[in-house]
């Protein structure tokens, strides 16, 4: 026999054992999936005679409670980090993971923020190094400054220069969840992120969306709504994504008269109301589909929100007025200075400072409290929360004045939290099955492309969602047959050592096996108990109780 025919049947009987592996696991996954699920939501009273409250200093705690809480608040549990959290006491990890700015920042992260210093520069910058001032720049270099293939040209440079920058953005974001301590606020940025969707490959957000994420939302991720509210409203790539840079009052309007010394109004896109963003900021960021608003109030939001938009194109000085930070500039000649009246409440025409009137009687409503306290319940507890911890939330939003921090302190130490209905109730979406593998498997990617072109396999590209009510978390989002097999390939890559990009040098299943915290199932042992060495990890991996949290 020759080596190359010896060669071609080593590839297939490997190529048969992966196949034969995925379909164990696939087996495995579907025979426990209804059942496991099934079991979170009848539970025996047993399974835990005494229910945490925020009452209890969580004491003798046992590994399937720290699971659960590490589970809950971060994207997924690293070997030995179930014996730190009983060391440490629940209460104090609640705390610790409540004030961020106590931790340390991890080195990795650090040293990459610093190699990358687009990663940290400010919208404006961003503009001009990625914007139609750039493309300009390029083209004025040539002596045919003018002519259409210099121009196309100079374009093509600056695309592969903003894909370079969207992947570096990528790459953070993975790594932040990846290596972060701070856990709970990288949770959090992503629950918010998904909130104040803004999809990154429309226009000028290709290069603004992770400074989006860094100036506007993981900063106030666990601080008070109203500053959330406030710093996504006024950043560039929420201002471009939803169209309010256009937003505008329309030419020769009355409302123009009442503003003195005005001038008229640009026109072209400037050329009258857009009323996407204030349709959204009611119905998604702030009273909800129910929240008792109608279309007049959102044609008094969108008057509200006229000149609200991005610095002007093509002037060498910058106006004076642009935020430096948030990238975003009022132009007075686009405002609506008309009175206005929003759910009730009088505005009057006065330019910039109506913004926050109407932000802040948004923020203040009990429709608000609601909606964001469901989506928080929602978020950590079920997809169809209990009643009672919204309305607990929601009375603890207007008490604190929408104190996210309040709210969570008293979400985690909630009755509810800690229902044996609701433990480990959560489908895992995507993005945390996959950072939940690599924290799982002390994995150190080389090549994050590789983790990138997953998740856009599993179809949730990062900041890649169209539509701004932004991903999922729910299981009817993400559970289906064709992301199950993906998942299940991906395991098998990783327990199989045949990802090294991703994952270097996979830890034995023994290791791993510790951050289950006693809650595999009876069947998945026996299942892992009887396979050979080689597949005991991507079995794991692959487990139902792996896809849950």
């Amino acid at each position: 026999m020759s080596k190359k025919i010896k060669r071609i049947g080593y590839q297939s009987i490997r190529q048969l054992f992966v196949i034969g592996l995925i379909f164990t696991l696939l087996s495995l996954v579907l025979s426990n999936l209804q059942t496991f699920a099934a079991a979170k939501v009848a539970p025996k009273t047993s399974q835990h005679k005494k229910p945490f409250s925020a009452e209890t200093s969580f004491r003798e705690v046992t590994d399937s409670d720290a699971c659960y809480l590490l589970n809950r608040l971060t994207f997924g549990t690293r070997p030995g980090e179930l014996q730190a959290l009983k060391s440490m006491g629940f209460t104090a990890f609640i705390n610790q993971q409540l004030h961020p700015n106590t931790i340390t920042e991890s080195p990795a992260i650090t040293a990459y923020l610093s190699s990358e210093p687009d990663l940290t520069a400010s919208p404006i910058e961003l503009f001009m190094n990625y914007g139609p001032p750039a493309v300009t720049a390029l083209q004025n270099r040539s002596a045919n400054s003018n002519d259409a293939d210099i121009k196309k040209e100079a374009m093509k440079i600056i695309r592969e220069k903003e894909r370079d920058l969207f992947e570096k953005e990528s790459t953070l974001r993975i790594m932040r969840a990846l290596y972060s301590p701070k856990q709970l606020q990288e949770v959090m940025t992503d629950f918010w992120f998904s909130h104040f969707n803004v999809y990154a490959q429309k226009g000028l957000d290709r290069f603004l969306v992770g400074v989006y994420e860094d100036k506007a939302i993981r900063p106030y991720a666990l601080g008070k709504f109203r500053d959330l509210l406030g710093a996504t409203c006024h950043h560039a790539a929420m201002l471009f994504y939803l169209d309010n840079w256009q937003n505008s009052v329309p030419p020769n309007n009355v409302a123009t008269a009442i503003n003195p010394g005005a001038a008229s109004p640009p026109k072209g896109r400037f050329s009258g109301l857009n009323e996407n963003y204030a349709r959204e900021l009611m119905e998604l960021h702030t009273l909800g589909v129910d929240g008792g608003y109608t279309q007049q109030d959102v044609i008094q939001l969108a008057k509200v929100l006229t000149g609200l938009g991005l610095p002007p194109q093509g002037r060498r000085a910058l106006p004076a007025n642009v935020d430096p930070i948030m990238g975003d500039y009022f132009d007075a000649r686009r405002h609506d200075y008309s009175d206005k009246i929003l759910l009730g409440h009088p505005i009057k025409g006065s330019g910039a400072n109506e913004i926050e009137q109407a932000l802040d009687i948004l923020a203040s409503q009990p429709a608000t409290a609601h909606h964001i306290s469901y989506q928080l319940a929602q978020y950590f507890v079920a997809d169809k929360p209990p009643e009672s911890l919204v309305k607990k939330l929601a009375a603890r939003y207007m008490q604190t004045g929408g104190d996210i921090r309040a709210m969570l302190s008293d979400l985690f130490t909630s009755t509810e939290f800690w229902d044996p209905r609701y433990r480990y109730a959560k489908y895992k979406n995507p993005f945390r099955y996959t950072i939940s593998v690599l924290r799982a498997t002390y994995a150190q990617p080389t090549n994050y492309k590789v983790i990138m072109g997953f998740l856009r396999q599993q179809g949730m590209p990062i900041y890649g969602c169209l539509t701004p009510d932004g991903y999922k978390n729910t299981r009817d989002a993400w559970l289906n047959s064709d992301t199950l097999l993906k998942r299940i390939g991906f395991a098998t890559g990783i327990g199989l050592g045949r990802m090294p990009q991703v994952c270097v040098q996979p830890p034995d299943y023994t290791v791993v096996g510790t951050v289950f915290g006693a809650t595999l199932s009876a069947n998945t042992v026996r299942v892992i108990k009887k396979a050979p060495p080689q597949l005991k990890l991507s079995l794991l991996l692959g487990s139902p109780e792996f896809m849950f949290y």
